[in-house]
């Protein structure tokens, strides 16, 4: 059994001896999208092997730091990389900075991923603000409900917050930048989908998918946390591409091109929420 209250006390010790004040938003970023943790002011910086219960980040893109400092004139902490369950990780172990959030009192957070087109009006380096999600993994709030946190049947009619996407949507009309709205749906990997698939997930309402997100948003909304998620898209089906393979570097290397406007985004959605 983890124990988050010794994860959060560890934190919270580091961040007293850096002099760092407490973080009033979490950010979570994904693959190839740890950009955006470069642009945080006088970071403080931990690698997850050095935090008590943290597992090691093994997905590309991710480099596995937990980094404290100021984002958009706010105190934010950043995920610079997550843990996936198909890395092999329970799911108590992919959503354990969820609940360490929780208890650090952090109110909001901000997710992001690499996401595949399912909508066929979408194009690689689009920006899709998530506004539900298909879950196709284990729930994870199976099990013994964790009462400290939050109810046994928690809601899910908004699991992304309406007032921060329409925080987004105004920043991003100022910055002129073109935003996707749209279902995000969420499978284990680690393979990429087949035509069929793609075409199901269109079918039962998807615009993008992936392979994570939806486990610690559902943590996150148990434990009383208001959410934003972005995807940004890196690929498309081969159904509605160009015929081309799946490439994780691929991957990667279109998400670093979207970073920076999704950094300037993030920061501004931070500085007005």
């Amino acid at each position: 059994m983890i124990d988050y209250k010794q994860t959060a006390d560890f934190l919270r010790n580091e961040f007293r001896l850096a002099r760092k004040e407490m973080p009033q938003v979490a950010i979570i970023l994904g693959s190839g999208l740890g950009k955006l943790a470069d642009k945080i002011e006088n970071p403080l910086i931990l690698p997850y092997s050095a935090i008590p219960h943290f597992p090691t980040s093994t997905a590309v893109g991710h480099k596995g730091n937990l980094i404290v400092g100021t984002l958009g004139r706010k105190n934010v902490l950043a995920m610079q990389g997550r843990f996936h369950y198909y890395e092999g990780y329970s799911m108590e172990q992919v959503t354990l900075p969820e609940r360490v959030f929780a208890l650090l009192g952090i109110k909001t957070v901000l997710v992001s991923n690499a996401a595949g087109a399912v909508n066929p009006d979408f194009r690689v380096g689009d920006l899709m603000v998530i506004t539900d999600h298909i879950n196709l993994m284990p729930n994870p709030l199976l099990g013994p409900n964790k009462e400290n946190f939050g109810p046994r049947f928690p809601d899910m009619t908004e699991p992304y917050s309406l007032r921060l996407r329409n925080i987004a949507h105004k920043v991003a009309s100022e910055l002129k930048i073109n935003l996707r709205e749209g279902v995000y749906v969420a499978g284990t990997g680690p393979t990429y989908e087949t035509r069929a698939e793609y075409k199901m997930y269109r079918f039962i309402g998807g615009d993008a998918c992936g392979m994570s997100t939806v486990p610690e948003v559902i943590v996150a909304r148990h434990c009383g946390m208001e959410v934003f998620g972005m995807s940004v898209i890196t690929n498309q089906s081969a159904d509605l591409g160009n015929g081309t393979l799946n490439d994780g570097d691929d991957v990667v290397r279109a998400a670093d091109q979207a970073a920076d406007q999704m950094t300037l985004l993030f920061s501004k959605i931070i500085l007005n929420s």
